[in-house]
């Protein structure tokens, strides 16, 4: 794998960073956490060699002067909203957090309730929270927020909502997904500090968009396709440029909402400490960046699967037509078309030449090799067992698992638990292959090239079923699908 970012150096300018911050403002800082603080695999793609915990562990740097708010929305609670990456509701993702925290030792101090107006379920969660010992605080619904500065900035707005006790320098605000209240719980223990004679800080973390990368730079560009849903939109940072006449990149709620939040800094300390959202945000990303090459193309290629996963939600009615079409133009914009994801192209090819569905996988290596699909085995799972053969040096005429396995298989999944589709998915295909493993030395080394395929790239020219995709994951491997459920073979 080719690295294109300076993992050590990134952990450590931004913890020297935040903690310069927070002295900044006498000892006491808000952050406000964007984004995934752990499992951040788009940054890992867009910036090879960015770990995806990489946020975690410069916070785990700094736990001894720091703790952590978990926000959850009551309006998400009421909805039972979900996040789609993990399939779990907020309020459960909510105590996973805490565990995730817990277990590395970092200190979680309470969970805030934002947008509270009396909903049953709400209460009911609160009271449930506290049966487990964890403390639980209500932020209130403010009429005309965040607009409505003379009213947010009174005991009727920010003076109404429970006050969080915090001990610590460095206090994080995170959420389980976006629109949780992160900011307003950050701006209203401000308030709640200031009325206490305590001088508190904001500041806002978020990797993306990197702010002193261009407007134009495929990594930024890949996070507008990654927001496609969001309508979050790039864009020059105004406020910077006239400030201090450097150019900065920021998006586009942070610059709608910088006027309020002067406003409200204005009221709080008598003075705003920002002249630009940028001036806001801790993010050092952009200067460590080691090889803008390689960000460029794993930022190409993030669109592209972008753009995939976008045309087969809309086929699965889970996006909308403007998301598709947004991200489209984001291909243009950074010059490139799905034929520049090298699988695709192989996997169409074997697709018109056969008539039948197919995949395609490009390896580390470059190499590039396709299957398709069989009445014992689907397209993925074809694919599967060529990119292990060929990794093991298996020729390709050797057969790991023997008809007589995949029979029975097949009798049970269709007779017995009534399936329609005989053909192996890739789950049942590794099952099957350890077994053998047992018996066969093929097989064992088939096995043991399964870690080889972190990173590859895979194109399947029908959309996989939920279990090929979680398996390809698991595996550490990009999938994108044509948006088409089968394909019948051309006479």
């Amino acid at each position: 794998m080719k690295y294109g970012f300076d993992n050590g150096k990134y952990l450590k300018i931004q913890s020297e960073h935040i903690r310069r911050r927070i002295a900044s403002f006498g000892n006491k800082l808000y952050m406000e956490f964007g984004g995934k603080l752990f499992d951040d695999y788009h940054a890992a793609r867009v910036l090879p060699g960015f770990e995806p915990d990489s946020k975690l562990k410069m916070l785990m740097q700094m736990r001894d002067d720091a703790e952590i708010i978990i926000v959850i929305s009551a309006v998400d609670i009421e909805k039972n909203k979900v996040r789609s990456d993990l399939g779990i509701t907020y309020d459960m993702d909510v105590l996973r957090l805490r565990d995730e925290f817990l277990s590395r030792e970092l200190s979680v101090n309470s969970v805030v309730i934002t947008h509270f107006n009396g909903q049953a379920s709400a209460e009911a969660y609160r009271k449930r929270l506290e049966n487990m010992g964890i403390r639980v605080y209500y932020h209130y619904t403010i009429e005309g927020y965040p607009n409505n500065v003379a009213l947010i900035d009174s005991e009727e707005g920010f003076g109404r909502n429970d006050y969080v006790e915090t001990t610590k320098p460095l206090v994080v605000v995170t959420a389980p997904g976006p629109g949780s209240g992160k900011m307003a719980v950050c701006l209203s223990q401000l308030y709640q500090e200031n009325k206490r004679g305590v001088k508190a800080g904001y500041a806002k973390f978020e990797t993306f968009p990197i702010w002193n990368l261009s407007l134009t730079h495929p990594v930024n560009i890949a996070y507008e396709a990654a927001t496609a849903d969001l309508d979050d939109v790039n864009m020059i940072d105004p406020f910077h440029l006239d400030a201090y006449g450097e150019t900065a990149v920021n998006y586009n709620r942070d610059i709608e909402i910088f006027p309020v939040m002067n406003a409200l800094f204005e009221d709080i300390y008598g003075g705003s400490p920002y002249k630009s959202p940028t001036d806001m945000g801790v993010n050092m990303a952009g200067f460590c960046v080691s090889d803008d090459d390689v960000c460029r193309e794993a930022s190409r290629q993030e669109i592209i699967r972008r753009y995939y996963a976008a045309l087969c939600n809309f086929a699965d009615g889970k996006a909308t037509e403007s998301e598709v079409n947004k991200i489209g133009l984001l291909m243009k914009r950074a010059r490139i078309i799905t034929a520049d994801r090298l699988c695709t192209v192989a996997a169409k090819e074997r697709t018109d030449k056969s008539g039948l569905a197919a995949a395609a996988i490009e390896l580390e290596d470059g190499t590039i090799l396709t299957g398709e699909t069989s009445p014992l085995l689907g397209p993925s799972s074809a694919l599967l067992l060529n990119a292990i053969k060929h990794l093991a040096g298996i020729a390709h005429n050797i057969k790991l698992i023997p008809q007589t396995m995949i029979g029975p298989i097949q009798k049970t999944k269709v007779t017995y638990l009534h399936g329609h589709n005989p053909r192996l998915h890739t789950d049942e295909v590794l099952v099957a292959l350890s077994m053998m493993s047992l018996l066969d030395e093929n097989c064992f080394q088939a096995l043991d090239q399964l870690p080889k395929l972190r990173g590859a790239q895979v194109h399947s020219t029908v959309m996989l079923s939920e279990v090929d995709r979680k398996t390809f994951s698991k595996l550490g491997i990009g999938l994108t699908c044509d948006p088409v459920r089968k394909i019948k073979k051309q006479q």
